[in-house]
Formats: C-alpha cells, structure tokens, sequence
C-alpha cells in the first residue's frame, strides 16, 4: 500500500480488501461471555472506563443465538452497505476467551458455519489467552481468517492499575508473542487520554505494543460513560480531556510514528450518545476523520512519515 498524504495511513479497509478483493463488514455480536475483572475472579468491578455492556454497546442481543445475532446485524448493516458482502464474525461484548474450551468452539464454530462469514474476530483479554486457546484459534484460521483484538489500552503498569486493568502489562507481551506463534494476528486497544498520562506515556504505550509485534492498532480518545467507576471520579475530581483540536494533532503525531506495515484499525472511538458525559464533540465521527486527513494534508506527511 503506497501511502501519501492523500492517502495518509494503513487501514483496516486496505487490508481486508487487499485480503478478500471486497469490503469486509464487521457484525458486532455478543456471546454471553463475562469477565474475570467483573465476576469476582480478579475484581468486582471491571475497568473504570468501561461500560455495563463491557464495550458491547453496539453488540446484538446476547439472548439470541450467534446465528440468529448475525442474521439480525446483516440485515441492519445491510441499510449501510448492501447485501451480499463479505462478513467478519466479531466477537465483542466482554472478555470472549473467558469460559470452557468446548464452548468456545461451539460458539466460534456456529459463527464461521453462517453464509457469507468469511473472518473471525475474538476480543478479549491477554489475561484469558493460553496454548489450547491459540491451538483452537488456529486450527479455525483453516475455515477463515482469524485475528484477536487485545485490550492493553497503557503500557504503564501504573495506570494499569488505576483504571483497574488487573493485570501486568508482562502478561500482554507474552499473549502478543503466543498468538503470534500460531500466526494469529493481533489487534492491540490502546486509550488515548487515560488520567495521569501525558504525551509522552501515550507514545510509549504505541510504542510497546509494536514492540511487542502486534499487527495492528485501535486507537481511540478515552470516553467517560455514565455508569462507569471513571464517571464517578470525573464527577467528583475532574480532569481534563481532549479538546477536538488537541486529539486531531495527537492522533497524527502518533500516526506519523507507526510503520506502514501496521494496520490502523480505529482512529477515534463510538460512544453511546444515551450515556457519554465527554467528550461530546466525538459523537461527530465524520468530522474527526475529515479533520484528521485534513491535517496529514497540511503537514505533507503520513503514516510512518517521521521513522523516515
């Protein structure tokens, strides 16, 4: 992929349809699963910034089968993009590694049997990632492409523990560095904003995760949502976020620090308009993805463009 600063960085468009010659629609599904983080394994709790639909907000109704979830998203996709597409089977809601292996592969199996699905996409945590996991996972990467999404979201074991991630960033490396020894590709999230964290931590947390030999990026402003352990502190003790201006010139500075072969999967983030408290001007994605491409135009540059 040539890239200029009319065409400024990677995206995850580019490569599916490099990969499938088509557009690849992504359905949003929810598999029922919970987490070590809420269920009283690890914490109560869950991470402060996330939020009761554990990030599945957009996610099909979990009380209906996987087919029947997919189904259901197609036809609402479908208003957007047509029938008849090329499907990636997106396990999103909550941690979706998290339960027995059989009903894993039941669940993973039911998604990739339905017409039209073509990829598989599991979120989940590094935390829940083991061998007989990736052995599972790779032995599906022979019916569909296959990939994990990883939620690292800092690389800095303080604000780790702030936000209640329960883990230590230690354990990320290792699950980036298993998957990918089964040839799983994986998509690091990482939380632009984060309290505490200045330009400099944010870099880094990019920074290690390629390090760490992830394939791809999600990179998005924190969102405070109501209902959140990060609402409560933002009620009580705020702090500052972005301004529009302030997240359209970080974001491209960190693009400009990406090597092209990394694909950027997500720029900015979807917040639930009925429970986002800030920052409102997000809602308006149009005009931070045109205000983003405008800016790699104004500098002349693109992804990668100060590892030149």
């Amino acid at each position: 992929m040539e890239l200029s600063p009319n065409h400024p960085f990677y995206s995850a468009n580019d490569f599916y349809r490099e990969k499938f010659g088509t557009k690849l629609v992504k359905l949003a599904l929810d598999g029922g699963f919970t987490c070590p983080n809420r269920d009283g394994t690890l914490s109560d709790k869950g991470c402060i910034f996330c939020s009761g639909k554990g990030s599945g907000d957009f996610a099909a109704e979990r009380s209906l089968s996987i087919s029947k979830q997919i189904e259901l998203m197609k036809d609402k996709m479908s208003a957007k993009w047509g029938k008849d597409k090329a499907y990636m089977a997106y396990f999103q809601a909550f941690t979706n590694t998290y339960a027995p292996l059989e009903r894993l592969e039941k669940l993973y199996n039911e998604a990739i049997s339905c017409d039209g699905v073509a990829a598989l996409s599991v979120a989940t945590r590094p935390d829940c990632i083991n061998e007989d996991i990736c052995a599972l996972l790779k032995s599906l990467s022979d019916k569909v492409y296959v990939c994990v999404e990883l939620g690292l979201q800092t690389s800095s074991d303080k604000t780790a523990e702030f936000i209640n991630r329960c883990y230590k960033t230690e354990v990320y490396k290792n699950a980036v560095s298993l998957l990918n020894g089964f040839g799983i590709d994986v998509i690091t999230h990482i939380i632009l904003g984060l309290p505490g964290e200045d330009y400099s931590d944010m870099l880094k947390s990019v920074q290690y995760a390629i390090n760490c030999g992830t394939s791809g990026l999600k990179l998005q402003m924190l969102h405070i949502l109501k209902g959140t352990g990060l609402a409560e502190l933002y009620k009580t003790k705020p702090f500052h976020t972005f301004t529009f201006e302030e997240y359209i010139s970080l974001i491209v500075d960190i693009i400009e620090r990406i090597p092209p072969q990394i694909v950027i999967h997500r720029l900015t983030g979807d917040g639930d308009k009925r429970l986002l408290i800030e920052p409102w001007w997000s809602l308006d994605k149009r005009r931070v993805l045109n205000s983003i491409s405008r800016e790699f135009r104004l500098r002349g540059s693109c992804q990668g463009f100060m590892l030149k």
